[in-house]
């Protein structure tokens, strides 16, 4: 991937993530082709996706070497799915969530690809083995999950199905490398893979802390937003262990007894109903009401929010 000379990417499906993993391959020099299967969604996608560079080069955030012109130029629509396959090295899917519909999917590209192109999908939960296994190209299958949003935040978690071959994880890898993402690898597939798993370990504690009248839903997000979080935007929690001792043998011989006495006090898994769903809404939408204008604004906020802290973290490279 040296060149992305001729390289031409496919998205399938022109929603939020579609139209976000376009961006992002374009950044990166790719000609992208966009498909769906109405074309009015695809001049939908093409007009939000110029406006959106159009505004991230005003601000000085588009990323890449390109202009926002050259990038543009890279992207087309297609609505018909043969002619859009042809000369592209990578699909990336990004249908809506919905297993039968993406098996459907991958059915179909696997009777018209050739052994060469990566299929990969953006699917946030469902395991490679439910989406690829029968197929004739299942070795070039691969999930690559994005964040949303996935221009403001870089992380991919690829993973394989049990038979993905070591060559679609290396390439994926270097391709989302060289688009400016942090690719992570998955090294067997889990359910909820990593982000999600660490993400469903923090809401349940969170949930449980609030539910027991232990701490206001506004505090318990400022513990996160003012406390771990600023932390964890530059460092993991591992590394956090090793630097709040000397080093993780230190932490683990200091802390261990510690951790697991509270570890034991853990509830079980909240159900995210009833009178303690009723408490966090009320605080939440105090906050921010739930309509959809005060959501958009606030969504907004936050990516302009993230926009920044991608700058800094460039700025701020590791010693």
């Amino acid at each position: 991937m040296a060149s992305t000379a001729g390289s031409e990417v496919l998205i399938v499906g022109s929603g939020l993530i579609g139209r976000s993993w376009a961006m992002l391959f374009a950044s990166g020099g790719f000609k992208v082709k966009l498909y769906d299967i109405e074309q009015q969604q695809i001049t939908n996608a093409l007009e939000s996706i110029r406006k959106e560079m159009k505004a991230l080069e005003q601000a000085g955030s588009l990323k890449g070497s390109l202009s926002a012109q050259q990038q543009l130029s890279l992207i087309s629509g297609c609505s018909n799915l043969a002619e859009a396959i042809e000369g592209a090295v990578h699909i990336q899917e990004c249908v809506p969530e919905n297993l039968d519909l993406k098996k459907k999917i991958f059915a179909q590209l696997d009777r018209m690809v050739d052994d060469r192109v990566v299929l990969s999908s953006s699917s946030s939960c469902l395991l490679p083995s439910k989406l690829f296994t029968g197929l004739a190209h299942v070795k070039q299958c691969i999930v690559a999950h994005p964040v949303n949003p996935p221009y403001y935040v870089p992380l991919v978690e690829l993973v394989p199905h049990p038979e993905t071959s070591p060559a679609t994880m290396d390439r994926t890898h270097a391709l989302m490398t060289k688009i400016g993402q942090s690719p992570v690898r998955v090294l067997k597939e889990v359910d909820g893979f990593v982000l999600n798993r660490l993400q469903y370990a923090i809401i349940a504690e969170a949930w449980r802390l609030v539910e027991e009248g232990i701490v206001s839903p506004g505090d318990l997000d400022l513990v996160m937003s003012d406390g771990l979080g600023m932390r964890y935007a530059f460092i993991g929690p591992l590394e956090t262990m090793h630097l709040n001792a000397e080093g993780m043998l230190s932490y683990c011989d200091r802390y261990s007894e510690g951790m697991k006495r509270v570890l034991k006090t853990f509830g079980s898994i909240p159900e995210f109903s009833g009178a303690a769903v009723e408490k966090v809404n009320q605080a939440m939408c105090v906050k921010v009401p739930a309509d959809p204008e005060h959501l958009a604004a606030r969504r907004e906020w936050r990516d302009e929010c993230l926009m920044r802290l991608a700058k800094l973290k460039s700025q701020m490279q590791p010693q």
